[in-house]
């Protein structure tokens, strides 16, 4: 319960963050120049899509803050096991990075109409996440002929399942990357694949954090920051 309050504090903030910039907290009577999508107020309204991509990842960020939440309640069994976390997660980590600054290079050639760089942006951050799932699987596989089946341990359950809801959404995000790129190697301008990039950039990003939080978490790292909270709001 502790992880949830902390990790929704923490999402209404970034939420309200990531809203002031979208403007939705423009006042349209103190506005001045050019009016967006709502004519004749000054008013800077928001793509749909941006707003939509906001909510989803509040959603999916509280998926993961219940996983994480019964993932701490859950260790503190008798029958708990941790399981050693493979060295391949360290490779399929920094591909994740990888996949993340590509994206965000794609973004800012999208910002300034370099086609170039979005095509090549779009097809390393694509290539680096497929490269991060194949890894994942492999790194099931090390584990499973090491003997740390599905069903022999708490931990390994929750190991497996945590990774493989995370490899979902990295999968989905995929999806909507191939048609993205698609789109770019089909239109001659930015402008027009440039809320695409924004959309694909900020879920990869998104995507990162919550990976890295996790890895933290199956590696044994954020046991100490469980145990300060816990003290903390005793």
């Amino acid at each position: 319960m502790l992880i949830i309050v902390l990790f929704m504090i923490a999402m209404a903030a970034v939420a309200g963050w990531w809203l002031s910039r979208q403007g939705l907290m423009a006042k349209p009577w103190l506005e001045e120049g050019l009016a967006a999508a709502a004519p004749g107020t000054g008013a800077v309204v928001p793509p749909v899509a941006k707003v939509g991509l906001g909510v989803f990842l509040a959603v999916v960020g509280s998926l993961f803050a219940l996983l994480v939440s019964a993932y701490s309640v859950r260790m503190q069994g008798s029958d708990w096991r941790p399981l050693p976390v493979p060295v391949l997660l360290w490779l399929n980590t920094a591909l994740l990075v990888l996949s993340s600054i590509a994206l965000h290079w794609a973004r800012t050639g999208a910002r300034r109409g370099a086609m170039e760089e979005v095509r090549a942006g779009l097809a390393a951050g694509g290539v680096s996440a497929l490269f991060f799932l194949v890894g994942q699987l492999m790194a099931w596989r090390q584990l499973d002929a090491a003997g740390y089946f599905l069903a022999s341990n708490p931990a390994n359950s929750f190991f497996y399942l945590i990774t493989a809801v995370h490899g979902a959404h990295v999968l989905g995000g995929l999806v909507a990357l191939s048609r993205t790129t698609v789109r770019a190697w089909t239109i001659p301008e930015a402008s027009r694949v440039r809320l695409s990039v924004d959309l694909c950039a900020v879920y990869w990003h998104f995507l990162l954090g919550i990976w890295l939080f996790l890895f933290a978490l199956l590696a044994g790292w954020a046991g100490d920051f469980f145990v300060i909270c816990r003290q903390l709001l005793s």
